[in-house]
């Protein structure tokens, strides 16, 4: 099922008798969804772009690639840099605006910009009974209904079918340099991060890649400004050794296409889970699951870890405050939420889609 229109589609969600499968490009995985497949790819196009309000209005089922050529064509970007699921799970199709923020993803810049769910305005969407509604507004400052927004991100298609976003966006920034530190355990790369995430000079990424040895932290700005908060960040982290500076345009960019899309995990065998935990714990976490290899992202906040296929790292995990989500491979999906949190989710589940209609299982 293809529909071209909203209210066709609020037409097939009112007459169907089972399960729906919600489907935009079919690249980013929605582990676990079962049912009959309704994509809202024919949903696409831009409503509104007002470049001077940094707002875009856009439907749901526009590829990705169209939204950042609209965008760059004015000098603005989505801030919060969406990972690209494609190589690391072997997956073909076209990444569409509405997949990024029914499982709200958000990439290296997150530790500056904020998340997916942080950028977006206001939604429209249809529930469960079929019914069409509008949340939230094109500007900051209209905040009505503001946490219904929040609610549909991330909500892997399981509260209703995303049609069209209204979503903030950002210049994009003159200059970018990485500070490349070489050497540095986990736990040291983290308090080197942690340092650099504190102090004032606006780091928009911060990752460990223990197999390269390489620990990264991204400025971006005026170039004047990049190049001056390079050399005082790297004076302020001399105690954890040298840095050098990487400042070509293309080598800054592969750098965090690496990063955020995961490269170095594509082509290798084995599961891959993503862990959220505070920072500290994050080479704790690693170590405890005994990964074959990680990459911490958001400054430790973020671990990347690749295991043997089928090995469920959830028991390993047990004392370490946070949430894993298997993202490649087969068997459980993700850390089973506490109970005053499930009985929320399952009222909100029960409200907006009372015949659960919409991608049962998504949710782990």
């Amino acid at each position: 099922m293809r529909p071209e229109t909203e209210a066709e589609l609020a037409g097939i969600v009112a007459g169907a008798d089972g399960p729906l499968r919600i489907e935009g490009g079919g690249t980013r995985g929605m582990v676990g969804a079962e049912g009959d497949a309704l994509s809202v790819a024919g949903l696409s196009g831009v409503v509104l772009y007002e470049p001077g309000a940094l707002t875009l209005v856009v439907r749901a089922g526009t590829p990705l690639a169209e939204v950042g050529a609209v965008l760059a064509a004015e000098g603005q970007r989505l801030a919060f840099e969406p990972m690209d699921h494609r190589r690391l799970l072997g997956r073909d199709g076209v990444p569409t605006i509405g997949g990024v923020a029914a499982a709200n993803v958000s990439g290296p810049r997150r530790v500056q910009a904020g998340a997916c769910r942080d950028a977006m305005l206001g939604v429209r969407f249809v529930d469960g009974r079929g019914r069409v509604i509008r949340n939230g507004g094109r500007v900051m400052k209209n905040v009505t209904g503001y946490d219904l927004v929040k609610l549909l991100a991330g909500s892997r298609g399981t509260l209703g079918v995303l049609t069209e976003l209204a979503v903030k966006v950002l210049p994009v920034p003159e200059a970018a340099a990485v500070l490349v530190m070489e050497g540095l355990t986990s736990e040291a790369a983290v308090a080197a991060m942690s340092a650099a995430l504190g102090s004032p000079f606006e780091v928009s990424a911060a990752a460990h890649l223990p197999e390269a040895g390489e620990t990264w932290l991204r400025l971006e700005g005026f170039a004047a400004s990049v190049a001056y908060r390079a050399g005082r960040l790297g004076a302020l982290l001399d105690r954890f050794g040298p840095a050098r500076v990487v400042e070509a345009p293309d080598e800054v960019a592969a750098m965090m296409r690496r990063l955020r899309d995961v490269e170095d995990f594509a082509d290798r065998p084995g599961d891959v889970w993503r862990i959220s935990v505070r920072p500290s714990d994050g080479p704790r976490a690693a170590a405890a699951v005994s990964a074959e290899a990680a990459i911490f992202d958001w400054g430790g906040g973020l671990v990347w870890v690749l295991v043997p296929e089928g090995h469920d790292i959830r028991p390993a995990l047990s004392g370490i405050a946070g949430h894993a989500v298997r993202v490649r491979g087969a068997g459980p999906l993700a850390s089973p939420e506490p109970a005053p949190l499930a009985a929320l989710a399952a009222r909100l589940r029960a409200e907006f889609d009372p015949r659960g209609l919409f991608n049962p299982g998504a949710m782990g």
